[in-house]
């Protein structure tokens, strides 16, 4: 069982009553005290804190008692003794868990006071911590023997911070090949995942804070988002895990969507922001630690910048199955893991694109022969391009990079110009493929306002925020604009049902996108 543990990060008690309140509220199954906030910390104002923790709500929850050496993220450096005083003193008042730090065990007075005032409590256990707030840990599997040999009775506690995603799996596989009580998961953006999936790994806890201002460790999520957007109450050994792949990928609403959707069908499946940074080496070391973990229940992903190119090659390098409208794409934004750990992979973009363009135009709308300009040479533009290009469009593509844009131009038969070129631009239908303009740089466009034309149609396929500035100047030159969001969705919608094998509630992806846009 995984407990969904709440720190309670206080200056003082009547900071701490509300904290308290506030996590009982957010759906808190156990309650952290970091005495290590508390300023004029002493024995007397710890049992106090517990009381407190004890005495509000109904239901009493178990509660941590952590008091954190400042080299392992304490928020105010006390002596070791007072923090040991303390943590006795948590003991007497009545909590059911203390948290001492490995290296501070081992010291001979610590390791004896601490079984000690252990021994004395009918219900109290230890937990054993070791954090790294650097990288992970040389050998954590080590280092977790190492605990268990240190007080075979102790919670071990391994939390280390991921500098890539790919440093998380060392945590899948220690609880993965580990039994009984133990607490593990990554720190950090990179880590977010093993925090979400800590409950279907069986870690014995894991935290989320009451609001982004209360966090106590980095990449530490709120409770509201843990359960909301994450489902954590229906996540269980058997979840079936999704994700997008991308960097960077805070900004993605496709965890919002999918897994709103997911909920909606009632299916026992998860999807996750997978941050895979790098290029088409971290992007294979990712798949192949996914692939060779079957018992981790990955079935899909979505792909995002800057990895469509690479998802199409590790999947023919992989010999799996390539439809050949992605094929012909040059990119995929689509993966699918068979029960023989095949991958399939798959283009959504292109239908997505081209129903947002004739919804918007008119189903009479005549693309054949129309100037179009294509800005951006990446995955999104080889998809459109493509489509553009199977409708007869004349497209012109701008992009930075000369070389990749000429190379895009050629194998599509296009025409093509340097982005310096833009403000010479004559097209009737512009389709920005970039990210310039996407949040958190919404100040910046890829097409000045003086080159807008009314007889123009704008189309942005960034879609956070919805109204780009792009978007927003055409209007003002009362051009035809037609937003990301609607491409976004058609696409998404087409994932959903590779994922499902069913038809989504697009009217609720859309709703989902728009209140998610709301509250950032």
């Amino acid at each position: 069982m995984t407990h969904l543990s709440v720190p309670i990060a206080a200056k003082n008690l009547d900071q701490a009553a509300r904290q308290i309140k506030a996590a009982r509220a957010a759906g808190a199954e156990m309650l952290e005290l970091r005495t290590d906030y508390l300023e004029n910390l002493s024995t007397d104002l710890v049992k106090s804190l517990v009381a407190a923790a004890k005495s509000t709500g109904r239901k009493q929850l178990p509660i941590i008692a952590t008091c954190r050496d400042i080299r392992q993220g304490a928020a105010i450096d006390y002596p070791l003794r007072l923090r040991l005083d303390v943590l006795t003193a948590a003991l007497r008042a009545g909590v059911e868990f203390i948290d001492v730090e490995y290296e501070n065990f081992l010291l001979t007075d610590s390791r004896e006071r601490i079984a000690r005032a252990i021994s004395e409590s009918t219900k109290a256990r230890l937990i054993i911590s070791a954090h790294n707030f650097e990288a992970k840990f040389d050998n954590i599997g080590k280092l977790y023997r190492r605990i268990q040999a240190a007080y075979p009775a102790a919670i071990p506690k391994l939390i280390y911070s991921a500098n890539h995603i790919n440093d998380c799996f060392e945590a899948f596989d220690l609880l993965r090949g580990t039994g009984g009580d133990r607490i593990v998961f990554c720190m950090g953006e990179a880590g977010l995942i093993s925090r979400i999936i800590a409950k279907k790994l069986n870690s014995f806890v894991t935290f989320a804070s009451i609001d982004e201002n209360a966090a106590t460790a980095p990449g530490q999520l709120t409770c509201r988002l843990l359960k909301e957007l994450y489902r954590y109450d229906s996540i269980g050994p058997e979840t079936e895990l999704y994700g997008v792949i991308g960097s960077p990928i805070a900004h993605s609403l496709s965890p919002a969507i999918h897994n709103a959707c997911f909920d909606d069908i009632g299916v026992d499946k998860l999807y996750l922001p997978l941050l895979v940074e790098g290029g088409q080496h971290e992007f294979d070391r990712f798949m192949k630690n996914v692939l060779t973990r079957p018992r981790l229940n990955f079935k899909g992903f979505s792909v995002t910048i800057p990895h469509k190119r690479n998802a199409l090659g590790y999947t023919i390098a992989g010999r799996g199955a390539v439809e050949p409208l992605a094929e012909r794409i040059g990119a995929v934004n689509t993966l699918l893991i068979g029960q023989d750990g095949k991958l399939s992979a798959y283009n959504t973009d292109y239908a997505g694109a081209m129903e947002a363009i004739t919804s918007a135009l008119g189903p009479k709308a005549k693309l054949k022969d129309l100037p179009v300009a294509v800005i951006g040479a990446g995955g999104v533009a080889r998809a459109i391009v493509a489509a553009l290009r199977d409708a007869d469009a004349q497209i012109r593509i701008y992009n930075r990079t000369i070389e990749r844009g000429r190379k895009l131009a050629a194998e599509f038969n296009c025409d093509f110009s340097p982005l310096d070129d833009l403000p010479d631009i004559d097209a009737k239908l512009i389709i920005n493929c970039t990210s310039i303009g996407m949040h958190p740089y919404a100040s910046a466009t890829p097409l000045p306002k003086k080159y807008i034309r009314k007889d123009m149609v704008v189309f942005d396929t960034v879609y956070n925020p919805p109204q780009t500035l792009l978007l927003k100047q055409a209007k003002q030159k009362k051009a035809k604009t037609i937003d990301g969001l609607s491409m976004f969705v058609n696409q998404a919608a087409a994932q959903f049902k590779l994922f499902t094998q069913k038809q989504p509630n697009t009217k609720l992806m859309r709703k989902t996108v728009c209140n998610s846009l709301s509250r950032r």
